[in-house]
């Protein structure tokens, strides 16, 4: 097997785990609180980044250390704050509309990179963006008697992971991975931790399983993802990264009876071509510089 072929079985792996730890998210947040979900999450999380910081080169000593504390700080909170307002959304506004409208988390980087990063965006790149949000407004659906302001919460979710996106990309210039991991995973387990126990509930014995296994769905994505990023460029494992709304639209449909309207499927297709044009242009204006 090339390495390459490695690459995309992992992102598709790490994908399909990725939805499948949605699925368990919108099941756990019809029963019990967005924060304490979020903690138990998080937990797991800073467990997996400490085992993979300390088998890194450098150890949890060099992991630790960066030229951004401050930056570094800045993306775990909005992490741990895109999951806390992802989880209200998969119970308010449904697994496939949150889904839909979340896919235009790279139109939105794109946005924000020129006023926080001092990006140029050329014409082609801002009509992909200005045809993607349009493709959002299609999903909303705005003008329909029956919006509901409860969808604006995956918007939300977006922008924060925009933000957290672009910080990433900041720190990135001279930060590693690692320690870009390690503080997004810490940060955002002790964040959780001085709310999160407000809002502790009493857990059915059933339910430790599906908190068990969003644990080790939160743990297995991540590795994947890290090693298909070690084998293949960031422009070809993201379009593979659209998958993840086919198969969250059918768990949405299939385990939670969510109906799928038109206007969410043209809305979404019209986003992901957009996002998939935006990518593209991005990784042919990377390779010309």
């Amino acid at each position: 097997m090339s390495l390459k072929t490695r690459g995309y079985l992992f992102a598709f792996l790490a994908i399909c785990i990725f939805a499948s730890q949605d699925a368990i998210t919108k099941y756990l947040g019809d029963r019990y609180p967005a924060l304490f979900i979020t903690m138990i999450r998080f937990w797991a999380f800073a467990l997996f980044v400490f085992a993979f910081a300390a088998s890194s080169p450098k150890g949890i000593r060099g992991s630790v250390q960066t030229r951004h504390p401050w930056l570094q700080l800045v993306r775990g909170l909005l992490l741990v704050a895109e999951i806390v307002v992802i989880v209200f959304s998969y119970v308010h506004a449904g697994l496939a509309m949150s889904q839909s409208i979340f896919q235009a988390t790279p139109l939105i980087i794109t946005i924000l990179s020129i006023p926080l990063l001092g990006e140029v965006v050329g014409w082609r790149r801002g009509t992909a963006v200005l045809v993607g949000l349009v493709g959002v407004l299609v999903i909303i659906n705005p003008v329909d008697v029956h919006f509901d302001i409860s969808l604006l919460l995956p918007l939300v979710a977006s922008v924060l992971f925009a933000l957290y996106s672009i910080a990433t990309r900041a720190v990135s210039r001279e930060d590693s991975a690692v320690t870009s991991l390690f503080y997004a995973g810490v940060v955002g387990a002790i964040a959780i931790s001085l709310i999160g126990p407000f809002y502790w509930s009493e857990v059915v014995p059933s339910d430790w399983i599906a908190l068990a296994a969003l644990c080790v769905c939160g743990t297995l994505s991540h590795y994947f993802l890290i090693r298909a990023y070690g084998l293949l460029p960031a422009a070809e494992v993201q379009p593979v990264t659209y998958f993840q709304l086919v198969l969250n639209v059918m768990f949405a449909v299939l385990l939670f009876g969510e109906a799928i309207t038109y206007n969410m499927i043209v809305g979404a297709l019209i986003v992901v071509g957009a996002g998939l044009f935006t990518i593209w242009r991005e990784h042919q204006l990377a390779k010309r510089s």
